[in-house]
Formats: structure tokens, C-alpha cells, sequence
């Protein structure tokens, strides 16, 4: 087997540890099962191509960003803000450089230029991204909070400030209006299509 082929097979089981390794900042308000970094990011992804389709800019790319936004958290884990006060951590970017260094060029370039597309902000997309990344903290904290966790609060809040687009800012502000499963009983209400 080639090294290309050996090194890119090992990142795939790399990035195979954000499904196991769990979002640590909700155990601080007691959740004894906390969701992972890949359940948080695949939800992050769809919350992205939302909020791009309703700014106008390319879903695609956006979804694409927010999927690899916590990729380097296979080496790192998820460091709770916290802990960010005493211990530092290398850039996301220099964390995905290492990740990326045996890989085949193309797939090197393909991941880190998300990478820094992401933590540059500067794109439409990737604005849309970062929103999606604390919308869907926010989406979580609510539905950790109608379970019972009543600490999420300073969650929501620094969710909220951290919200830059107009789309983020309304769907928020919409989230916390409405119970987390409303959509049930309206889809349960909603005849079929054809009847």
C-alpha cells in the first residue's frame, strides 16, 4: 500500500474520535450524556446551508466549512472555554497543518483552505458557518434545558451575542420562543402532500 493511501486512510480513522469524543462544556451543567463534536458539527453543517440559503450565499460551501470547523479537535479534544483561561492550544490552522501534512495534496489543500476559510470569517459563507456554530450551541442548550439542565443559560446568552447575521439573529430569536418539538405537532397537523 502506498504511504499516500495509508496516511489518508489513518486521518479517516482520525476523524472517526469526534464520534466518540463528547462536547465537555455540558457536563459542567450536569449532562450526563453530552453530545459529541461530530453530532455537534453534523448539526452545525445543516444549521450553515441554512443559514447561507437564506443570505444568499452558497450553501454548499458553507455546510462544507461548518463540517470541518472542530476538525481538530481529534488532538486536542473539546477544551471548555474555561480551561482556555489556563491552558493554550495551538491554531485551529496549525492543528489541521499536522493533520494534513502526509496527506495527497489535493486533500491536504481541500481541508486546510476550509480550515482557514472558517477561522478567517471572512466570506459569507464562512460568517454563515460561524453563526451556525453558536445557533446550533443554542438549538442544543434549549433542548438540554426543556430535559431538565436548568445552568444552559450562559449558553444561550453568549450564543446570542456571538450572532452576526440577520438570518442567525431571527432563527435564534425564534428558537427561543418555541418549545423544541412544536415542529412535531404542526408536522403531525400537516396533511400529506397529494391528500
Amino acid at each position: 500500500m502506498s504511504d499516500e493511501l495509508r496516511d489518508t486512510t489513518g486521518f479517516l480513522y482520525e476523524i472517526g474520535l469526534l464520534k466518540r469524543y463528547k462536547r465537555t462544556g455540558w457536563s459542567l451543567v450536569g449532562v450526563p450524556a453530552p453530545e459529541s463534536v461530530a453530532d455537534h458539527s453534523f448539526r452545525v453543517s445543516i444549521v450553515a446551508s441554512v443559514i447561507a440559503a437564506m443570505e444568499g450565499a452558497d450553501p454548499q460551501r458553507a455546510s462544507f466549512l461548518a463540517l470541518w470547523h472542530d476538525s481538530q479537535e481529534t488532538r486536542t479534544t473539546d477544551i471548555p472555554h474555561l480551561t482556555k483561561r489556563y491552558v493554550s492550544a495551538a491554531s485551529n490552522e496549525q492543528v489541521t497543518a499536522d493533520q494534513v501534512r502526509p496527506l495527497p495534496t489535493p486533500v491536504a489543500d481541500m481541508v486546510a483552505g476550509a480550515v482557514a476559510e472558517y477561522e478567517n470569517g471572512e466570506t459569507p459563507e464562512a460568517r454563515c458557518a460561524r453563526d451556525a456554530d453558536k445557533l446550533e450551541c443554542l438549538l442544543q442548550a434549549r433542548e438540554y434545558q426543556e430535559q431538565g439542565h436548568t445552568n444552559v443559560q450562559p449558553w444561550i446568552d453568549t450564543s446570542l451575542d456571538s450572532l452576526n447575521t440577520a438570518t442567525a439573529k431571527a432563527l435564534a430569536a425564534e428558537a427561543i420562543s418555541q418549545n423544541t418539538l412544536d415542529w412535531l405537532e404542526r408536522a403531525k397537523q400537516t396533511p400529506p402532500i397529494g391528500e
